[in-house]
């Protein structure tokens, strides 16, 4: 693609930074850098989320064949790489967002490997962690059951809480997440490499940190709970009450000598993304990777800003393409419609711009997987209104009901890429010629 073409098909060019931004985070291209030698011991692989599959498939193909290597890595369905046979490690696939028996059950087995293995200083472990690992690597607290942790997590995702407060939450209900996991593996040494897909890259926040010390309290827990109108049951609210299910904290010495290496990141896709641009010769502008609020809202703050530039040429100057990620929040009527945070964001986008001319939008999840449906996210036009009345949608009632996906449906404008084998959260790139 040249910088004309380019500019002749607003909607491929689109495509193709999305594309950069997520090869940019596949683990096939960046993990094996990341690898220590083999240590004097074994070394076992732990890992969980939807990247895991593609994880574990990079460190098996650069782990040395000599040197002793085994494991278990939990991914979502549908996310094992389709070229990938698993010869050393085993590769299991769970439930995502919500989590079901086959990731307790996998959960499970991780900790009785641990104990099994009869890890010694001498061992490494290396931990493969990325995002969705909270919903994969889901095992319950003593006295909380699969469908209790299962109602507690819909409630969750349908609350609009922030990642970091979700998680919290997640990490006082669980017996292996917020850093047990890695405590349990003393006293041998752990690696943790991460593919980051929360804002800020807080490694305790990714997958809710089961490698790291956890910071946060029981009774923030209950706080988060509270303000969100979170119902636990009676065993969870007692529990944490009296502070039974607290985690590891910072200074624990089973974290002694432990590392935590983020190899890919949200801002890394998207400097990516603008390089791409700039070599076709458009100019581009991150706005942050760090980017939180109701999708909707987001939606609505970016449309004003690219309508600033159509109009006044301000604060940048036309055309130019502008990049943000982040991750959004949606909170979901009770019986919600179709769609996901990057569907939202766009029809509060295209409600806001109207029938603006000369912008172009793409909102996608770097994972292949808006929500729980089976788009990546989808694109708007400067005609996506008109074509709209045309078909006799009512985008306004199809936002309000948590419905976007079938507005974009209807329009051929979804954006379908499949599982990308990475995960590094919302990219939004708003086009304006």
């Amino acid at each position: 693609m040249n910088a004309v073409t380019a500019l002749q098909a607003p909607r491929a060019l689109l495509r193709h930074l999305f594309q950069v931004a997520v090869e940019r985070a596949l683990p096939g291209k960046i993990l094996a850098g990341h690898l220590p030698p083999p240590p004097k011991g074994r070394t076992l692989v732990l890992g969980a989320g939807k990247a895991g599959g593609s994880m574990a498939q990079a460190l098996e193909a650069a782990w040395p064949a000599s040197a002793p290597l085994s494991g278990l890595v939990i991914t979502r369905y549908g996310h094992i790489p389709p070229d990938y046979q698993p010869q050393r490690l085993e590769v299991v696939e769970a439930s995502h967002p919500v989590p079901d028996a086959a990731g307790e059950r996998a959960a499970a087995r991780m900790l009785a490997l641990v104990k099994e293995t009869a890890l010694t200083e001498d061992d490494l472990v290396i931990c493969l962690i990325s995002g969705g690992g909270s919903a994969l690597l889901s095992l319950p607290a003593p006295g909380l059951t699969l469908a209790d942790k299962q109602a507690v997590n819909r409630a969750l995702l349908a609350s609009g809480a922030p990642i970091q407060d979700m998680n919290c939450v997640r990490k006082h209900l669980s017996a292996i997440k917020g850093g047990r996991l890695a405590a349990a593996c003393a006293p041998a040494r752990v690696l943790t490499l991460m593919i980051s897909d929360v804002p800020g890259d807080d490694p305790a926040i990714i997958a809710s940190g089961p490698t790291v010390p956890d910071a946060t309290t029981c009774a923030d827990a209950l706080s988060i709970c509270r303000r969100f109108g979170i119902e636990l049951p009676a065993v969870a609210r007692e529990a944490l009450e009296r502070g039974e299910w607290e985690t590891p904290k910072p200074g624990d010495p089973r974290f002694d000598g432990h590392e935590h290496r983020i190899i890919a990141a949200p801002r890394q896709s998207l400097e990516a993304a603008a390089e791409a641009a700039r070599t076709l010769g458009l100019p581009a502008y991150m706005l942050s990777d760090e980017i939180e609020g109701e999708s909707r809202d987001v939606g609505r703050v970016h449309a004003a800003l690219a309508r600033e530039v159509a109009r006044h040429g301000q604060p940048f100057q036309r055309p130019c393409v502008i990049l943000s990620g982040g991750e959004t929040t949606v909170t979901l009527k009770p019986k919600p419609g179709r769609g996901g945070r990057a569907g939202e964001f766009l029809m509060g986008c295209v409600l806001a711009l109207g029938a603006e001319p000369s912008i172009w939008a793409l909102a996608a999840d770097t994972d292949g997987i808006d929500g729980v449906e089976d788009n990546a996210g989808g694109f708007i036009t400067p005609d996506s209104l008109a074509r709209a009345q045309a078909l006799g949608l009512k985008p306004a009632e199809l936002l309000a009901a948590n419905n976007g996906y079938a507005f974009f449906e209807a329009l051929g404008d979804l954006l379908v890429t499949g599982p990308t084998q990475t995960n590094v959260n919302d990219f939004r790139a708003l086009l304006i010629l």
